[in-house]
């Protein structure tokens, strides 16, 4: 009985093909950068190997996302194809407003201001 090795490709490309980053170059600035975790050791060369099961830890944007590799790819496919490429472990986080707003009523009126400028009216009412 044979037992073969899982196949492995490059991590900068692994990343592009799984759709996370828009080039292979940006990939592996990113990856070159040291902003990459491979099962939780950080790494700094874009040609590392990976493969099924390992665990990759990486800055997307805001978000700290950490996904398992479940296949290595063979393409850059469409999107629905490169999300069976992983599974997602990020945490679900509540989603914060996007623009937090003021509550009070905007600018004062003339009237208002005046009554500011007097002590009679509190600002904001």
């Amino acid at each position: 009985m044979t037992d073969t090795p899982a196949p492995r490709i490059r991590l900068d490309k692994w990343l592009w093909q799984a759709r996370f980053f828009k080039t292979r170059t940006l990939a592996a600035k990113v990856v070159a950068g040291g902003h990459v975790r491979v099962n939780g050791t950080k790494t700094d060369k874009p040609g590392a190997r990976v493969g099924p099961g390992d665990t990759l830890t990486f800055a997307q944007g805001r978000d700290i996302r950490v996904v398992r590799i479940v296949a290595p790819g063979e393409r850059r496919g469409p999107a629905p194809e490169a999300r069976t490429l992983y599974d997602d472990l990020t945490p679900i986080k509540d989603n914060p407003p996007l623009a937090p707003r003021y509550e009070g009523g905007g600018r004062p009126t003339k009237k208002a201001r005046r009554g500011i400028m007097r002590g009679n009216i509190p600002p904001f009412e």
